[in-house]
């Protein structure tokens, strides 16, 4: 436990940024479960309108420093092409 009154707030500042990134987080697992979902169901239709959601979330994930900027791009490239593929299959 820190001792310091500084120490003291950066700890308390960094549970609370803690618990903020674990929320986006599971929002952003929870949305790309249900995404995998539509595209095992080969909803193309619904998949399409889902993928901006994803995208919007993985975009503010990135901005936040969450997760990785390239990370993001390319969860959002595999993504566009997985609906790309059960789009032409169906």
């Amino acid at each position: 436990m820190p001792r310091r009154k500084s120490g003291i707030l950066t700890a308390r500042v960094d549970k609370k940024k803690h618990l903020r990134n674990l929320k986006i987080k599971q929002e952003l697992k929870k949305s790309v479960k249900k995404f995998k979902a539509l595209l095992d169901a080969k909803n193309a239709v619904e998949a399409t309108t889902f993928l901006k959601k994803i995208f919007s979330l993985l975009d503010k994930a990135a901005k936040k420093g969450i997760l990785h900027s390239n990370t993001a791009n390319r969860k959002k490239s595999r993504f566009k092409k997985s609906v790309l593929r059960i789009s032409k299959a169906a």
